[in-house]
C-alpha cells in the first residue's frame, strides 16, 4: 500500500517525497488527472509546441519507422551531389 495523503481545500494534494523521487517530475510541470474506476490516476505529460505536433501524430511516427527499417536493410541511396538525386527523381 502506498503513502497516505490529505485533501486540503480546493481537493488539493502534495505528492510524497517517497513517490516524486521516483517519477521525474519538476515544480511547474503539467500532470493528467483521470478517474480510473474508483482510482485516481495523476501521471506527468510532455506538452508539444503546436507547431512541432506534426512529427509526433501518428502517421509521421509510422513513416519514420518504416524509414529506419529501410536504413537497416540498405535500402538508401546516396547521392553524390543534388544534381544527380534530382536526376534519379525527375526520371
Amino acid at each position: 500500500m502506498g503513502t497516505t495523503v490529505k485533501v486540503r481545500e480546493k481537493y488539493q494534494v502534495t505528492i510524497p517525497e517517497g513517490v516524486r523521487n521516483k517519477i521525474p517530475l519538476k515544480v511547474g510541470e503539467r500532470v493528467e488527472v483521470l478517474a480510473r474506476g474508483e482510482e485516481i490516476v495523476i501521471r506527468p505529460i510532455v506538452e508539444i509546441p503546436r507547431e512541432q505536433a506534426w512529427f509526433w501524430s501518428q502517421q509521421w511516427q509510422e513513416q519514420i519507422a518504416q524509414s529506419m527499417k529501410d536504413i537497416e536493410k540498405g535500402k538508401v541511396t546516396v547521392f553524390k551531389s543534388v544534381k544527380e538525386a534530382k536526376k534519379q527523381f525527375d526520371d
